[in-house]
């Protein structure tokens, strides 16, 4: 980044992009090859015509019967492409593999003891093919689903691609899970075939995952066979007729086969995300839509080029890591790196070593992991040679613009372009999110992507600009989801009701006076006190500002009067002198970055917070525990050392 000023209005500063990177930018070179003379030239025209755009990036992939009708949109109900032919295995893998890169390095694996196995697209073409043979050789063909509950392994997305070659629907259950949440994810998806590991070690412990799994699926009728990955080499029970290791299932396996001719509009997968009923809602993907949305969103946000090395460092079990580590990177053609591990283990070094070895270019993870760096110092980033790193981004939740000038001094030297972006299981692509070019705001996700119509709107539908509100989309997207498994009722209700014909994020945003974005969180993590709408992120961000503090949580506290209070817990950086009558402080910290209405009725200091094994902050727990109850299934929590601690600050007070 080039230049910083400052903006009067309170909006913050602005950062102005590099101008080689402007330059270079595959944005840049779209628009010149296209005779398009600006970014606000080519949103207008993307805005008059959005076909026009999304047949122009739908073009620079193979098709196996061309589309002659880009879009059907039927609100709430779109298909895009709908009279192709296209299976996205083709173009992320068959046309690599047989082609100039077929000895690029599609992934470089590393595990959590520093084992590394590096797979060139050619290799990861047979093996997809081995083991889409050997599904199959059990039966299982197009519309079939198949569960994957595998840790970050190579077989992993090998498992994806496969099904998706023949035509199966997968479905990947996040291996940090506890196994009844994989049991249920199997019954809803009624699949045929589910996979998993022996085990798999986190921060030097032994998970089982067999084990857990034959205890959910006594009774699952829709399960006809278990594969096994053997990877932590542990004794597992096999039951026989019904479970299969992999790697014998796959021996002799022919190293070709036939990618299915699927339709436009054939699913892909089933990834379920979290209900407000408890219930999982399984988000359907399909391959064409899908393809197109992720390799553009990929191709201009992140400006891969052909010899970088990208690395998304989130799960493969969550959205990100389904179009962000497995679809688009191999759609492009790019070298991905794979950890297993977590950003800590077995030191606060481990990913900066890992940027360093590698010679990552393009960086991408959540700022829960960011503000981790932060407690820890950035003493560990000064360790390593960071050079190779030319942009950064942001994905998950808000980021606040403490953790993102920390993450852009401190790991991007002060040069790299930080890329904050907005978007959900269900829209499966970014869709507000700055560009290579783009003037950016430090907690702010910019803009919408072209041909995206975003809006903040109030209770009634009416659109606001600084003022919070209900984030929305008001035109189709090529990835949108195009139902809830199973539920049709749902994806109505859910999503495209309370405002007709427009898509209800459930998060809360505002737009400033420059058009810029501002994602506060969750509906349902916004306070009501004293009937002020509070965003628990904007606290949460204010107390993070303070220099003594490197996490937060903000959970609302019954108050007979006020309707809620605020509660916060902090976490206080590895490096900093605790403030004397530290509360005090804080609250008055808080008080001076928004307002007394904003000023927490209690700030307590805590050794960690609940935090599942992706890093998020488990604020349902914390709530819970604040108001003296139950805080329920605690079994994906990656600290549960952490509850009892708060149980133990909690009680103090």
């Amino acid at each position: 980044m080039s230049q910083e000023q400052d903006i009067s209005g309170g909006v913050g500063r602005i950062l102005e992009p590099d101008p080689q990177i402007v330059k270079d930018s595959n944005i840049q070179v779209w628009m010149t090859k296209h005779q398009i003379q600006s970014y606000d030239q080519l949103l207008e025209k993307a805005m008059e015509d959005p076909e026009w755009f999304w047949d122009e990036m739908a073009r620079e992939l193979d098709w196996q019967k061309p589309y002659h009708e880009i879009l059907k949109w039927e609100s709430p109900h779109s298909k895009w492409f709908w009279d192709g032919n296209f299976n996205i295995v083709g173009n992320a893998v068959d046309r690599h593999a047989q082609g100039p890169h077929k000895d690029k390095l599609a992934f470089i694996w590393q595990g959590e003891n520093g084992e590394v196995r590096k797979i060139s697209y050619h290799q990861l073409y047979q093996e997809v093919n081995r083991f889409a043979n050997a599904l199959k050789s059990l039966g299982v063909g197009k519309g079939d689903t198949v569960t994957i509950y595998l840790p970050m392994i190579p077989e992993l997305p090998v498992a994806m691609l496969a099904c998706a070659k023949i035509g199966a629907v997968h479905s990947v259950v996040f291996s940090g899970f506890w196994a009844k949440r994989f049991r249920e994810r199997v019954d809803e998806a009624q699949s045929k075939v589910a996979i998993t590991s022996d085990g798999f070690s986190r921060r030097g412990k032994l998970l089982t995952l067999k084990k857990n799994v034959d205890r959910v699926l006594e009774d699952a009728p829709s399960v006809e066979k278990v594969i096994v990955v053997r990877h932590a080499h542990i004794p597992v029970e096999m039951t026989c007729g019904r479970d299969l290791w992999w790697h014998e299932l796959v021996e002799g396996m022919s190293e070709e086969s036939p990618t299915a001719v699927l339709e436009a509009e054939d699913p892909l997968f089933i990834l379920y995300t979290s209900g407000t009923t408890g219930v999982p809602k399984g988000v359907l993907h399909v391959h064409a839509g899908y393809a197109v949305g992720v390799y553009t969103t990929l191709k201009m946000v992140f400006d891969l080029k052909e010899d970088d090395v990208w690395w998304c460092a989130a799960d493969i079990g969550w959205i990100t890591g389904h179009s962000y580590i497995v679809y688009a990177p191999l759609l492009l053609g790019v070298t991905s790196v794979l950890f297993e591990g977590t950003p800590d283990y077995p030191d606060p070094g481990c990913f900066w070593s890992m940027v360093e070895i590698y010679g990552v270019n393009v960086f991408y993870t959540a700022p829960t992991t960011i503000r981790l760096f932060m407690k820890h110092g950035e003493k560990w980033p000064q360790k390593y040679d960071l050079s190779s790193l030319r942009l950064l981004g942001s994905v998950g939740e808000p980021i606040n613009p403490q953790a993102w000038l920390w993450y852009h001094e401190h790991i991007g030297g002060g040069r790299c372009p930080i890329m904050d972006t907005w978007w959900q299981t269900e829209t499966g692509m970014h869709l507000i999110t700055p560009l290579p070019i783009s003037p950016l705001k430090p907690g702010s996700a910019f803009k919408p992507f072209p041909t995206i119509v975003a809006d903040v709107v109030d209770d009634e539908g009416n659109s606001v600009v600084e003022k919070g509100g209900h984030l929305v989309i008001k035109s189709p997207w090529p990835s949108m989801f195009r139902t809830l498994y199973r539920n049709p009722k749902r994806y109505q209700e859910a999503y495209w009701s309370t405002f007709p014909g427009i898509y209800l994020s459930g998060d809360v945003a505002r737009v400033d006076e420059d058009g810029y974005f501002w994602v506060q969180g969750r509906e349902d993590d916004v306070l009501n006190v004293s009937g002020h709408r509070i965003s628990t992120a904007e606290v949460e961000s204010a107390l993070v500002s303070h220099p003594a503090v490197a996490e937060a949580a903000v959970v609302g506290k019954p108050h007979p009067l006020k309707g809620e209070d605020i509660s916060a817990f902090v976490i206080l950086k590895e490096d900093a002198k605790e403030p004397d009558n530290l509360e005090k402080v804080l609250k008055d910290h808080v008080r001076a970055e928004i307002g007394p209405i904003a000023t927490p009725a209690e700030v307590k200091s805590v050794k960690d917070l609940p935090k599942t094994r992706s890093g998020k902050i488990m604020r349902r727990v914390i709530k819970a525990l604040v108001k003296g109850e139950d805080p329920g299934d605690t079994s994906t929590l990656a600290n549960p050392e952490a509850v009892r601690n708060l149980e133990e600050v909690i009680r103090k007070n």
